[in-house]
């Protein structure tokens, strides 16, 4: 058999995702801990992003296609609902996260404070200002959908989890979003509770080089 190989950087949240869905199929990998736009990054993905995979002769970018791959190809529980109606509403959140929730909160406002760009390596409060109305309304979104059963699809944990919660490592560790979690009862619990899971303990990453903790200052 084949080694399954999950390339890319450890402190990516999405090469974490696809690194909680091997955990959670039970599914042995190997971390390869390389930058985008290394050769062995360009070799699989067409724009140089991280993660790609690689099982064999299969290779695979962008980490939903990573997660369908392992889900399908491998034994073992199912990462998303197999019933029509639970398996699109994964989904769904999914593409939410994806297209929304991830742009704002990571490459906006997590990116301003570990990647401001300015010479004297500060923050761009400008970036973060600008977010942080809109982190209000997605918190919000995000609080609700949990209320009810503590997940964000029926009463099991799944794929849209595993999508979500490396976000929400990130915003326990920033100023603002630290005090927006804290507000949101319902998500702050969701994230404490699932953050407690061997999937996610066993794949936290160090931080980025030169930091000696994720902890950002405001």
């Amino acid at each position: 058999m084949p080694e399954l190989q999950i390339i890319g950087g450890p402190q990516s949240n999405y090469v974490r995702v696809a690194r909680i869905a091997c955990a959670e199929k039970g599914v042995p990998y190997t971390l390869v801990p390389v930058s985008p736009h290394t050769p062995e990054v360009d070799a699989i993905h067409p724009f140089g992003k991280i993660p790609v995979m690689r099982h064999g002769d299969v290779t695979l970018s962008e980490s939903r296609a990573i997660c369908f791959y392992i889900d399908h190809a491998f034994d073992g529980p199912p990462l998303a609902p197999q019933d029509p109606v639970n398996g699109a509403r994964s989904e769904e959140w999914i593409s939410l996260v994806n297209t929304t929730i991830d742009p704002l909160l990571i490459r906006q406002y997590l990116r301003a404070y570990f990647f401001p760009g300015a010479s004297d390596g500060r923050p761009d409060r400008a970036a973060i200002d600008a977010a942080l109305p809109k982190m209000e309304e997605h918190f919000s979104v995000l609080d609700r959908a949990v209320a009810k059963t503590g997940h964000l699809v029926g009463d099991g944990f799944t794929l849209a989890d595993m999508n979500l919660l490396p976000i929400l490592f990130f915003m326990a560790k920033g100023p603002e979003s630290r005090a927006i979690l804290r507000r949101s009862a319902n998500l702050e619990a969701y994230a404490e509770r699932h953050m407690a899971r061997a999937s996610l303990r066993d794949t936290v990453a160090p931080p980025f080089p030169g930091r000696s903790s994720w902890e950002i200052e405001g």
